[in-house]
């Protein structure tokens, strides 16, 4: 196999790395925004069956806030992590998928694009070592599925959430009042609302405590 492979679309991913998901000998680790690595439900099914099948190893998944959005997400990693994996949440967003198996394998995803994704498999040293070691730095400060998921995470209703937004347009008071359609008053006291919810003592605390719980609006 050259050192590094151009590989373009889900479909073509998956053939061309079929003997790798289902023959992981020491470690599978990805890090990701959120559980849909592969667009296509298809392809994901396929990709968590070949690595079940892959026999006993290490499995780290490193995910972003936004993956524990919805119901059906945060029980799929609780399931998973009572199987054996070892599941952690990033303080902040993450770029693009990134899986390394065995410490020999890397694997970069591209941007969506109309022909499909396309994606970057490398087994040069130096590359996967590089990428690893920036794995192992986010993984380092990242926080344990279940202690993240124990965290008092607020509960922020539409209004709440439009709020929020507007906080983050960086409008004056009275712009994003009018915008909102309510009074300046009341503006004021949703905002008021939020430094509390997300126990910050300005509203710039407000906003790195929600992206740092997916909750940006």
């Amino acid at each position: 196999m050259a050192e590094i492979v151009t590989i373009r679309g889900d479909l073509e991913l998956l053939t061309r790395t079929e003997h790798l998901f289902s023959s992981v000998q020491e470690e599978f680790v990805c890090a990701a925004r959120d559980l849909a690595t592969w667009p296509r439900p298809a392809a994901r099914q396929t990709a968590r069956a070949r690595l079940r099948s892959g026999g006993p190893h290490r499995i780290r998944k490193l995910l972003s806030p936004a993956a524990l959005a919805d119901e059906h997400s945060r029980e799929h990693l609780t399931e998973l992590a009572d199987r054996g994996a070892q599941v952690r949440i990033a303080a902040t967003a993450l770029p693009h998928e990134t899986i390394i198996i065995d410490h020999r394998f890397a694997i970069l995803a591209g941007l969506d694009s109309p022909g499909g994704r396309q994606y970057t498999l490398t087994t040069a040293p130096t590359l996967v070592g590089g990428v690893y070691a920036l794995f192992e730095a986010a993984w380092e400060t990242a926080t344990d599925l279940k202690t993240f998921l124990r965290g008092e995470q607020p509960h922020l209703d539409a209004g709440s959430r439009r709020v929020l937004r507007a906080l983050g347009s960086g409008a004056t008071d009275e712009t994003a009042a009018r915008q909102l359609g309510m009074s300046l008053r009341t503006y004021r006291r949703r905002v008021a609302e939020l430094l509390d919810a997300f126990d910050a003592g300005s509203r710039f605390q407000a906003g790195v405590r929600a992206g740092e719980l997916g909750l940006s609006g």
